[in-house]
């Protein structure tokens, strides 16, 4: 790594001064993928201003038919969240799969969104559930906010402070795993909104190589009857997908529909927010001791760097 300086602000408008004064400075969320970028030598800001310490950044709280998750919030919390588990269940499935234990102990779900990898789980979540991106200077919608390829609209110095979800009546998230790095090969995030027919249904890809996107036509089709079987013959292109040495882009959009399908299999037609969830899914004690110590390695990476 090149050298750099060390900020620790106390409050946003203190980190927001700093990004003014070094304008080659950049946010330090949980810097799994900023501090692996500057050791290959991709990045080389001059200076970290570490967000860890800004009130409110790290609440976790439902308003209404709202959730509110703060942009320093990790991926282990939200995974081990009863708030989270009792609003939408597939946030917190979805925070589970990310990575490992050290990771999810460290990683942000703001530091992820920021980044926007093209092979991320949050962003095909965030896109599905239609959510609101709160930051010091207005609130984007989740169409607008990625732009592309490791892109989104922030603007240079905006900070993400917060993130906030609708309630869906049904919501699903499920990925094939690139087993070493336990990045999407492919992800299909479903959320349905309204129980009645037609309902609002927004499906959300992601690994496919391009960015996070929409599925038009999976939407359409489902809004109108939610059933499995309105995907038969609906095929996401190969066109629009890329191939790489761990999967070809026909593969690729192959997985997209056979997770589609399987993401609206899993839900019924009614509410699922509310229902309990089958005993095959529940978090077996095994997983509840994980989930514990991932908590316990949050904390303690935290007061190592205090």
């Amino acid at each position: 790594m090149q050298d750099f300086e060390f900020l620790r602000p106390a409050s946003v408008d203190e980190a927001l001064q700093y990004s003014r004064a070094h304008p080659e400075a950049r946010l330090l969320a949980g810097g799994q993928s900023l501090l692996a970028a500057m050791r290959l030598g991709l990045s080389a800001p001059t200076h970290l201003i570490d967000l860890q310490d800004i009130p409110g950044l790290q609440d976790i709280r439902r308003e209404g038919d709202l959730l509110h998750l703060g942009a320093m919030v990790t991926h282990a919390r939200i995974a081990a969240s009863a708030v989270v588990r009792g609003f939408c269940p597939m946030l917190a499935d979805l925070a589970a799969g990310i990575a490992d234990a050290q990771i999810r102990a460290v990683g942000t779900i703001g530091g992820a969104l920021a980044n926007n990898d093209p092979a991320a789980c949050w962003p095909a979540g965030m896109l599905a559930l239609d959510a609101r991106f709160v930051t010091d200077r207005r609130t984007i919608p989740a169409d607008t906010f990625f732009t592309g390829l490791y892109a989104t609209a922030l603007q240079p110095g905006e900070m993400l402070l917060a993130v906030r979800i609708p309630r869906p009546d049904a919501a699903h998230y499920r990925k094939q795993e690139q087993m070493a790095s336990r990045f999407a090969l492919v992800g299909v995030a479903v959320a349905r909104f309204g129980t009645g027919e037609p309902s609002t249904v927004r499906v959300a890809i992601t690994g496919l190589g391009n960015g996070v996107q929409r599925w038009p036509g999976a939407e359409q089709r489902l809004s109108a009857h939610w059933s499995a079987a309105q995907l038969d013959g609906l095929a996401w292109s190969a066109s629009a997908a890329l191939g790489d040495l761990h999967a070809s882009a026909a593969y690729r959009a192959h997985l997209a529909q056979v997770l589609c399908r399987r993401c609206v299999a899993v839900l019924p037609a009614a509410s699922a927010v509310a229902t309990p969830e089958p005993a095959a899914s529940r978090p077996s004690p095994f997983r509840a001791l994980a989930m514990r110590l991932e908590q316990f390695l949050q904390t303690l990476s935290r007061s190592l760097t205090r």
